[in-house]
C-alpha cells in the first residue's frame, strides 16, 4: 500500500455520500477514487479502481452483501468497511461473514471514521464499539446452545442433517443403510440431548448452531476487541 490510502465510496444517499467524501478529502492521507450509489457499482468501482478501502452501505439497490462477497474474492486486498445505520445483527454478521473488514454505525464522528478506515485498511477489523459489546453480549447467549449441540455424536449430526434436508426416518435410513427402527432410536437422543419436543425444533436447534459455528471467527475476533479494550481488532 502507498502512503496514501485510495477509498471508494458506495452509497445510495448522494447528500451523505458526498458529504462523507468531501470530510475524507480533507485528510491529508486519504484519497477519494470514486464513488457509486449500488451493489453494482461497488463492484465496478472495485475492479477498475482497486482502492484500498470501500465504504460501503448495507442497503442499497442490490445485494450488498453479495457484492462485498465478489469483490474480496476477486480483490482480496481491497477492505470493505461497511458504513450503515443499520444496528441488525443480523446485517452485522451477514456482512462479517461475506469478508467485510468493519462495520460502522452513521453518525460516527469524523475523527473516529477515519480511525475506523486506517485499521481496516491494515487488515484490522473495526467495529463501532457500543455496538461490538451488544454482538458480544447476544453471540454469549448461544454458547450454552452449542456445547449441548456438540454432544451429538458424528452419527447423530449425520442423521439430523438429513432429517433438515427434509428426508423423513425411512428416507434417512435408506441413505445411510440403516434400518428405519436405528433411525428412530438416534432420533430419540438427539432430541434428548438437545432438550427438545420433536422433529421440528431439533432440525431449528441444530441450524442455529451451524449458522453461529460459521461465525466463529467473528466471534474470536469480537472477544479479541473485548479483550484489548479498543475498538479495533489487533495491535499495530
Amino acid at each position: 500500500m502507498s502512503d496514501s490510502i485510495r477509498i471508494g465510496i458506495v452509497d445510495d444517499h448522494p447528500l451523505l455520500r458526498q458529504g462523507v467524501a468531501a470530510a475524507l478529502k480533507r485528510i491529508a492521507d486519504f484519497e477519494v477514487v470514486e464513488q457509486g450509489g449500488s451493489a453494482e457499482e461497488a463492484e465496478c468501482i472495485a475492479a477498475e479502481y482497486r482502492p484500498d478501502v470501500m465504504l460501503m452501505d448495507v442497503h442499497m439497490p442490490g445485494d450488498s452483501f453479495s457484492a462485498v462477497r465478489a469483490i474480496v474474492l476477486a480483490n482480496p486486498a481491497i477492505k470493505v468497511l461497511m458504513l450503515t445505520v443499520s444496528e441488525s445483527e443480523d446485517d452485522a454478521y451477514a456482512a462479517l461473514e461475506a469478508g467485510a473488514k468493519g462495520y460502522v454505525l452513521k453518525g460516527v464522528s469524523g475523527p473516529e471514521l477515519a480511525q475506523a478506515i486506517r485499521n481496516v485498511a491494515m487488515g484490522q477489523t473495526f467495529i463501532t464499539p457500543g455496538f461490538a459489546g451488544k454482538l458480544i453480549s447476544n453471540l454469549q447467549k448461544h454458547n450454552e446452545d452449542e456445547k449441548t449441540v456438540d454432544e451429538l455424536t458424528h452419527r447423530e449430526e449425520q442423521i439430523i442433517r438429513e432429517v433438515a434436508n427434509g428426508l423423513t426416518n425411512r428416507e434417512v435410513a435408506d441413505k445411510l443403510s440403516l434400518s428405519e427402527k436405528t433411525v428412530k432410536h438416534y432420533m430419540t437422543s438427539i432430541m434428548q440431548k438437545l432438550q427438545v419436543r420433536n422433529r421440528v425444533e431439533a432440525v431449528t436447534a441444530v441450524m442455529e448452531y451451524w449458522r453461529n459455528r460459521h461465525s466463529a471467527h467473528i466471534r474470536q475476533q469480537l472477544s479479541g476487541q473485548r479483550g484489548s479494550g479498543a475498538s479495533s481488532f489487533g495491535t499495530d
